[in-house]
């Protein structure tokens, strides 16, 4: 007779260890495999990480890249990997929202940048916006062969979503998603001195 379930919750790890124990079909395996948490979340610099790439949350790529000052994560790539990236991204035109491209990293040491349009022509994000971004980036990350990869808070800092509103929606997009892409959400926060 089989061992019955306890009836206390268990947290995500443990749901995904128990999801993953018994599949009985090829749906069910593939729904075992989808990751049920952000794997992990770091208060911290996005370009400190230990990745192989990093998520920009980026524009819609419509004005030039040179006519705007950037901020947040995008300054802080050009302040420590250089205009290549920028240049690069300039490249592709217009991406849409919630899409996703890759550049090189410049001279940051990662294999690649992935700029995510999460912001709208009013530097405005809404929730759709974000999930289509995380899931863009994602989309593109496994085109390249990342395994590893983090982003900030899309959609917090200029487009004015709340930090904890935006960990959730990414939490809920991440949720739908294979496991393959070890994903590390970043909160920024400034070294102490």
């Amino acid at each position: 007779m089989p061992k019955r379930q306890s009836s206390r919750r268990c947290d995500a790890t443990e749901r995904a260890s128990v999801a993953r124990a018994v599949p009985r079909s090829h749906a069910s395996r593939e729904r075992a495999r989808a990751r049920l948490a952000i794997v992990k979340l770091v208060e911290g610099d996005l370009l400190d990480q230990p990745v192989e790439a990093i998520v920009n949350a980026w524009n819609r790529n419509i004005i030039p890249w040179w006519l705007l000052i950037p901020q947040g994560v995008s300054g802080a790539i050009k302040r420590r990997g250089g205009r290549a990236p920028f240049r690069e991204v300039a490249r592709h035109g217009a991406i849409p929202l919630g899409g996703a491209v890759a550049t090189g990293a410049g001279a940051l040491p990662f294999k690649c940048i992935i700029h995510v349009a999460g912001i709208d022509m009013l530097w405005r994000a809404s929730e759709r916006s974000i999930r289509d971004s995380v899931t863009s980036a994602l989309r593109v990350a496994r085109e390249r062969g990342i395994r590893s990869l983090a982003m900030p808070l899309i959609g917090a800092g200029s487009g004015g979503f709340d930090e904890d509103k935006v960990l959730a929606i990414i939490e809920d997009a991440l949720r739908g998603e294979p496991d393959d892409i070890d994903v590390t959400v970043v909160r920024f926060r400034r070294a102490r001195a």
